[in-house]
């Protein structure tokens, strides 16, 4: 899959969340993304299973699932029960990433990778053929609306080498600082998926907004 739209519901209106995942539904997006921080990996909290399960009951489209958490291997199977299809931890948070990537797969969803800035694509090297994901880090995680980080278009290039050489099919999506203003250079550079959550919901029209980013891809 390519040119793929993912708003991230961190940035959604909490006190009127339902309304805004119709509006997702509604729209040319093809994901909803899923940031869940547990205050340790990253400092700040957001979505609990709970809150997930419900969220699912009125999604129409794919649940990208992005997990900022420490020892990600004891909730693999509670994030299937409720409702992600794709789940994607941190490489720095794995001590035996393989076999956390292997379980993720085994529970029925899409394995994804996650690297943050300062981590270079070559870690990846011995999982890549594994991977049905890479996410990268456009800016430090745990909160939204930071300014995206420049070096990441280089890290775009050389991962899309990396899959290509090792005729991986992994998908490259990118998450933080996604704009109209970067978004057809980062595909330019190889990624398919793009994560947006500012820029989307903070934006007079998120439905047009999620179409033009769309439309700059395509």
């Amino acid at each position: 899959m390519k040119n793929i739209i993912a708003p991230s519901l961190l940035a959604a209106d909490f006190a009127n969340l339902q309304r805004d995942i119709e509006m997702i539904n509604e729209s040319e997006a093809d994901w909803f993304h899923i940031d869940v921080m547990d205050g340790v990996f990253v400092p700040n909290i957001s979505f609990g299973m709970p809150v997930i399960s419900a969220i699912k009951k009125h999604t129409k489209k794919t649940m990208d699932v992005h997990l900022m958490i420490v020892d990600p291997d004891r909730f693999i199977d509670d994030f299937k029960k409720v409702g992600a299809d794709i789940l994607t931890v941190h490489f720095e948070a794995c001590n035996h990433l393989h076999r956390t990537i292997q379980a993720i797969k085994a529970a029925g969803m899409k394995a994804g990778v996650s690297l943050n800035p300062h981590t270079p694509i070559s870690v990846l090297e011995d999982v890549i053929q594994d991977l049905d994901v890479v996410l990268i880090m456009s800016v430090n995680p745990g909160f939204g609306g930071q300014s995206f980080i420049e070096n990441t278009y280089k890290k775009v290039a050389q991962l899309r080498q990396l899959i290509d050489f090792s005729e991986s099919n992994a998908i490259i999506e990118i998450d933080g600082g996604v704009t109209d203003q970067n978004i057809e250079k980062l595909s330019e550079q190889g990624a398919d998926a793009f994560v947006a959550g500012s820029f989307i919901f903070k934006s007079d029209d998120p439905k047009t907004t999620i179409k033009n980013l769309k439309t700059l891809v395509s």
